[in-house]
């Protein structure tokens, strides 16, 4: 893992562009209740948080559902702290009464996908009745795992290095009401 100060990391937010301001990640946010609660209002769902990016929508979500649920969280990752993917890493499995249950995973950002899919994957094998996946971002790029698309989606962005709503630049601003994009290297361009 990449270890950053926190003078570089105030840095990279000073440098970085937003992409989508607070006022419109509330508006996604109201959007994405109101067609879970379409879906899932009479199912008696178990929302599991992907942990810790999907922690930050999911409890922003949790105040605009209005009707019974239950919550949980589950714990992969592929980042560990740095920029690039890698190995599934389960950190805390699904809890076990997930069989016969409709539940919904929520995560911060669908990027390639290979974490949301294998958790997806996961609570089908073990048994639940519908499992579907809520996520505030999705990036746009020809990147992702085939055969495998989210339910329910906020927002899109374009395919950048972004923070904020969840999301982290190494371990950095998940606590950021607002979606930016770090500095885009002028010699990769």
């Amino acid at each position: 893992m990449t270890t950053i100060t926190t003078e570089q990391a105030q840095t990279v937010l000073h440098e970085a562009e937003m992409l989508c301001s607070a006022a419109t990640v509330t508006a996604a946010l109201e959007r994405l209740a109101e067609a879970i609660s379409a879906r899932l209002r009479d199912c008696n769902p178990l929302l599991l948080a992907v942990m810790n990016g999907g922690m930050i929508p999911t409890v922003w979500l949790l105040g605009r559902l209005d009707f019974p649920l239950q919550i949980g969280y589950v714990h992969a990752t592929r980042y560990r702290g740095t920029t690039r993917g890698g190995e599934l890493h389960w950190l805390a499995p699904p809890p076990p009464p997930v069989k016969d249950r409709v539940v919904l995973v929520i995560d911060d950002v669908f990027d390639e996908g290979v974490t949301l899919k294998a958790i997806v994957e996961y609570l089908r094998q073990a048994g639940a009745q519908a499992v579907y996946s809520a996520v505030l971002v999705d990036k746009q790029h020809d990147r992702k795992v085939p055969g495998f698309t989210v339910d329910f989606v906020g927002l899109t962005v374009t395919d950048r290095y972004v923070f904020g709503c969840g999301m982290d630049y190494h371990e950095y601003w998940r606590n950021l009401p607002a979606i930016y994009a770090i500095k885009e290297n002028p010699a990769s361009s």
